[in-house]
């Protein structure tokens, strides 16, 4: 069978045009470029504050169609740090995290949806053993190229996450029924 000059021309294009696809990136929590925060009221009276120290991720994010975006990440919960030593046993065990039966919290996304620079993240969370889906509020920082010669992406986000909703029960009183979460994320791309 013989192709014309034009098939031929036809078929190489098609073959060259790939659809656009999102870039990989990976969270950069080598250099500290990236925090998982939280706070939560105190009694009513003022803020407790703090994050986790160990936890890695990736996300893909494309430009052109940011709703194709994937968020997947893993928290070391035995990393939380509230600046207070024996504060902080009290979060790794059975009344908080129990950390020693649940070692990691995970997230990952199921959807993004886009309005303006703005996005709402829809994902998974399984915390202290409770599988949930979620809501993250979050906002475009930036991106670009590096003085090292790679790309960045950089997010912010929030959400508020009940603590009843993953079997964590103990008392803290009627102001401190739910953690407020704070992401920084900045990703290296790969």
């Amino acid at each position: 069978m013989k192709l014309s000059a034009a098939s031929l021309a036809l078929i190489a294009a098609l073959f060259s045009v790939a659809p656009a696809s999102a870039a990989d990136y990976v969270i950069d929590t080598d250099k500290a470029h990236a925090s998982i925060n939280f706070r939560i009221k105190h009694l009513g009276f003022s803020w407790l504050t703090g994050r986790f120290d160990k936890f890695k991720g990736t996300f893909s994010f494309d430009e052109a169609n940011p709703e194709a975006s994937k968020v997947k990440v893993e928290v070391d919960t035995d990393s939380v740090n509230s600046n207070h030593a024996e504060r902080d046993k009290h979060l790794r065990g059975k009344d908080f995290l129990d950390t020693s039966k649940f070692p990691t919290a995970t997230f990952e996304s199921t959807s993004v949806k886009l309005d303006g620079d703005k996005a709402t993240i829809t994902g998974n969370l399984t915390l202290h053993g409770v599988t949930k889906e979620i809501t993250i509020d979050a906002k475009r920082v930036g991106g670009g190229s590096d003085p090292w010669g790679g790309q960045r992406q950089g997010f912010t986000g929030t959400t508020t996450l009940p603590l009843k909703d993953f079997d964590i029960n103990f008392n803290l009183g009627p102001a401190s029924q739910a953690v407020e979460m704070a992401l920084e994320i900045e990703g290296v791309r790969q």
